[in-house]
């Protein structure tokens, strides 16, 4: 069944827009939420797609996720509506705090402020994860192994410190032969 669509460049200049204002810092629970549960412009496996590919891509994954889109609805106009909306407001805005920041920075309660936020950011990002999990009915590698891959990501970036880099590249292989090997047996 087809799913609702932009309706124009500007459609989704004032969608990113708003999903940009909305998540400073950490915004894929928020693009989740408007982009498959309020807008249905993806479903929840067309995201999870979609968002790996935005992450592979170098840049903020979100932005890449607003070109991806923009450019599969209305071209490069769509594109370029889409990562202006992602860019304009809050550039403004990050500038403008930048300057206060500067003025108030010593002051224990900005420090305090800046604390509790990273908390709420890390709890964001771990909710959208479990979330996630839905979307994975229908991954070739079943929910376990997708879990079991995720995990061994999580341990060797976050608790042995090993760099980035060869951990993406030596699961990212390591799953996409997997999934090679089970699309092909199927």
């Amino acid at each position: 069944m087809p799913h609702p669509i932009p309706k124009s460049p500007l459609d989704l200049f004032w969608s990113f827009t708003l999903i940009a204002l909305q998540g400073f810092g950490g915004v894929v629970a928020i693009v989740q939420r408007e982009l498959v549960d309020k807008k249905q412009w993806l479903t929840q496996e067309e995201f999870i797609e979609e968002w790996a590919v935005a992450q592979l891509l170098p840049g903020p994954n979100v932005v890449n996720l607003s070109l991806i889109l923009g450019e599969r609805y209305f071209g490069v106009r769509g594109a370029l509506a889409s990562l202006a909306g992602m860019l304009l407001f809050p550039a403004v805005i990050a500038l403008l705090l930048a300057v206060f920041y500067g003025i108030y920075a010593s002051h224990p309660g900005v420090a305090g402020a800046i604390r509790g936020m990273s908390a709420v950011a890390a709890g964001l990002i771990l909710a959208t994860g479990l979330k996630m999990l839905a979307g994975l009915q229908s991954n070739a590698l079943g929910k376990t192994l997708c879990a079991v891959i995720g995990a061994a990501c999580f341990v060797s970036i976050a608790l042995l410190r090993w760099p980035l880099l060869p951990v993406l590249l030596v699961l990212g292989t390591l799953s996409g032969g997997m999934v090679y090997y089970r699309l092909k047996a199927s």
